[in-house]
């Protein structure tokens, strides 16, 4: 990245590690200020990581994932009165970095924006407010409830924490009977590492399963426009546990249908008064209609940045920091190319040997195989995308030559565990 950025000049709220440490290879040095909570700091390591990354100026301690008094925090830092851009790194810090940047008078999502995409009840009724596809949905405080709302739709639901990421907590129940059962997974789920110990309180929403083929919508907005959108084909896992198993860029649906879901994208940032930044949501086509699915006010995770880049020819996360900057960088409006990411799922238990890897790199378009467990890891049922085993990313001249690509260079892998 070429961005004109000076030391302490970039603030970004959440330390994501992965995020980080792509931007060691990109930001000048000194540029970053890391706002992350105490708790985490030390459980984490974290001032031993930044001293690591010549990017990373200096680590500030603030409370933020459960509600951040922006004006207290630059009375106490007043140094970060210097930064030109604030980005959150963590979906648990949307909400502060949107307003951290309006107290600095810095582009951002805006809190009410924020807000409304931290909290997937919030999202639902703001989409039935506008119009938009929704399926049926109620907040509820018990099993019982729960299960009455299966019971009302056909015997089928969703259960899914308010408040998490990455599918943590997210279950498709089958059958009424088994809703008090799942319960205590959805209403008190899986704290993933980036989170305070103080908790990440949540609700539970419950929903009506909706049927289809799953996308992905990347925007780009700059003071309430639109300038740049992206359509991307998802795969799931199917069963209870819906966890993303492989990614497309750009997708191969009908033109018409590809430019219907940027339409009601761009609808649902209209209605929530997004400001700046990105939006990545998520809908299911059910019937020939995009349904919502959810929808974060910051970067995609699962590659899907990487993907953009790629098939485009452009620096997508690049391009994001430019947009926090004020500027409306420049985008092509259709891809080059196209690109795919397979994830590994490895079974349970414990990992005995891993192969293939070498057999994976020769598959033609592949560009990279990672492995995130080692010999002697112990491998948990994957549940939320924390257990995926890592990942293999191609490219191709079409979506269909990509994803061929990356699934042949995934059957290759063979991760055993005993």
């Amino acid at each position: 990245m070429q961005l004109d950025l000076g030391r302490h000049e970039m603030v970004i709220v959440g330390a994501s590690l992965g995020m980080l440490r792509w931007f060691s290879e990109e930001l000048p040095a000194g540029t970053v200020v890391l706002v992350e909570e105490p708790d985490v700091i030390e459980r984490r390591g974290l001032e031993r990581f930044a001293r690591e990354m010549a990017f990373i100026s200096r680590v500030v301690p603030a409370e933020y994932q459960t509600g951040l008094d922006a004006a207290a925090l630059i009375a106490r830092e007043p140094a970060l009165a210097t930064a030109r851009l604030v980005m959150p790194g963590l979906e648990y810090a949307v909400g502060a970095a949107a307003r951290l940047a309006e107290a600095l008078g810095l582009p951002g999502a805006g809190p009410a924006a924020a807000d409304i995409f931290a909290d997937k009840h919030r999202m639902r009724l703001l989409a039935a407010e506008a119009g938009l596809a929704n399926p049926a949905f109620a907040l509820v405080d018990s099993p019982v409830a729960a299960t009455e709302f299966a019971e009302r739709h056909g015997g089928r639901c969703v259960l899914k924490p308010t408040r998490r990421s990455g599918s943590l907590g997210v279950q498709i129940i089958a059958d009424p009977a088994e809703v008090a059962g799942a319960w205590a997974g959805t209403a008190s789920p899986e704290e993933p590492p980036e989170a305070t110990g103080r908790g990440l309180p949540t609700g539970v929403l419950v929903e009506q399963v909706v049927d289809g083929r799953e996308h992905s919508v990347e925007l780009l907005v700059a003071d309430g426009e639109v300038f740049f959108a992206n359509v991307t084909d998802k795969r799931v896992l199917p069963g209870r546990a819906p966890v993303e198993t492989g990614h497309t860029v750009p997708t191969a649906l009908p033109e018409a249908t590809r430019r219907e879901l940027i339409e009601v994208a761009t609808r649902l940032a209209a209605a929530a008064g997004f400001r700046t930044g990105t939006l990545h949501s998520e809908w299911i086509v059910a019937d020939g209609v995009p349904t919502l699915v959810e929808c974060a006010a910051r970067l995609p995770g699962d590659m899907i940045t990487a993907l953009v880049s790629i098939a485009y020819e452009c620096g997508f996360i690049e391009a994001y920091l430019r947009t926090l900057r004020g500027e409306r960088p420049a985008l092509p409006a259709r891809p080059s190319g196209a690109a795919a990411v397979e994830f590994l799922l490895a079974p349970p238990g414990t990992v005995t040997a891993i192969d293939g890897r070498r057999q994976a790199l020769r598959v033609p378009g592949v560009l990279e195989v990672q492995l995130d467990v080692a010999v002697g890891d112990a491998v948990a049922q994957v549940t939320s995308s924390l257990r995926r085993s890592g990942h293999l990313l191609a490219w191709g001249a079409d979506p269909a030559e990509a994803t061929a690509n990356a699934g042949k260079a995934a059957e290759q892998i063979r991760i055993t565990t005993a």
